[in-house]
């Protein structure tokens, strides 16, 4: 049997056939191309999701059904993405729509829970039975799993966990409230603060190694750290003390067995990980308890979001 998984992200639209191995056997993408009208946007993900379909050689009699991962509030039971920031969806009957469009039986989640859900099922944390993961990246997810099923709250808008405060009154978010954690430890994040410390600091390595500042992406800060780069090596401390501080907030409230990381930040490996765990090690609360929170590099990647979303039918 075989079943789509879509994954909405603002940069990318990304579709998958998936099997009952939990194997992609086929993919598409496109370019989110925001910003723009939500019609536009589900008519590609209906597109894309054909298009994955062909290059598996099945046509869409072959598919059982279609999970979405959406940045957003799903609710799950009326199909309506009630509000998703990033790609600006208000109110959207993404599965009435999405049925129109392909004329399958359509379930939508929140991405970073339809994340966790693939993890839970062939990653990470397979064989857990409470976990969190994170994904970095164009904003912050959170997914939380609870004796193996997905945590979305009684309104399906639990887990945001890129929106609790790490710094009252701080930057703006793009949710509209303040000090959020996702505008300190996202990607977008970090590259905001890249091209923060390049413009204070002409002199610094950074210059070189991006050209200027729209060439600026998530790994600039990290090269320029290598390179010796005392700016760049701040920019890098700063961050992981900011992923750091939600990561703790995380394990203090839920104490997973597995909390996982993931995001294209995450290629950084122990550069970025052994901090973290440092971090956590000096802070967390539960530092006296035998059994303690791993802490690990998501294995799926950018697959776990079409996984996951494919397995919620």
């Amino acid at each position: 049997m075989y079943r789509i998984g879509i994954d909405l992200g603002g940069t990318n639209i990304k579709a998958g056939v998936v099997n009952d191995q939990y194997e992609i056997v086929a993919s598409a993408w496109c370019k989110t191309r925001l910003p723009r009208p939500s019609q536009e946007i589900l008519m590609d993900m209906a597109r894309m999701a054909r298009e994955a379909a062909e290059k598996a050689g099945l046509t869409m009699d072959d598919i059982a059904s279609v999970g979405i991962g959406i940045p957003g509030t799903c609710n799950a039971d009326t199909g309506v993405v009630e509000y998703a920031c990033n790609v600006q969806f208000e109110n959207v009957p993404v599965r009435d729509i999405m049925h129109g469009l392909l004329g399958k039986d359509i379930y939508i989640e929140n991405d970073a829970n339809a994340a966790a859900l693939g993890e839970a099922l062939a990653g990470a944390a397979k064989g857990a039975q409470s976990a969190v993961c994170i994904t970095l990246g164009t904003g912050v997810g959170g997914g939380i799993i609870i004796d193996g099923r997905i945590y979305g709250g009684f309104n399906f808008a639990g887990a945001e966990l890129g929106h609790i405060v790490i710094n009252e009154g701080g930057e703006l978010c793009g949710c509209g409230r303040q000090g959020c954690w996702e505008a300190y430890a996202s990607a977008t994040a970090l590259i905001n603060q890249t091209r923060r410390a390049m413009v204070n600091h002409p002199e610094s390595k950074m210059w070189e190694i991006a050209g200027d500042l729209d060439k600026v992406d998530g790994r600039t800060a990290f090269d320029g750290m290598r390179a010796e780069d005392a700016v760049a090596s701040q920019v890098v401390d700063t961050y992981i003390q900011h992923i750091a501080c939600g990561l703790i907030n995380v394990i203090n409230i839920f104490q997973p067995e597995v909390l996982c990381i993931g995001g294209g930040i995450c290629k950084e490996g122990e550069t970025l990980m052994k901090p973290l765990r440092e971090h956590i090690e000096r802070e967390r609360y539960s530092k006296y308890s035998t059994h303690q929170t791993r802490l690990c590099v998501a294995q799926l990647g950018n697959d776990a979001g079409i996984i996951g979303a494919a397995c919620l039918g």
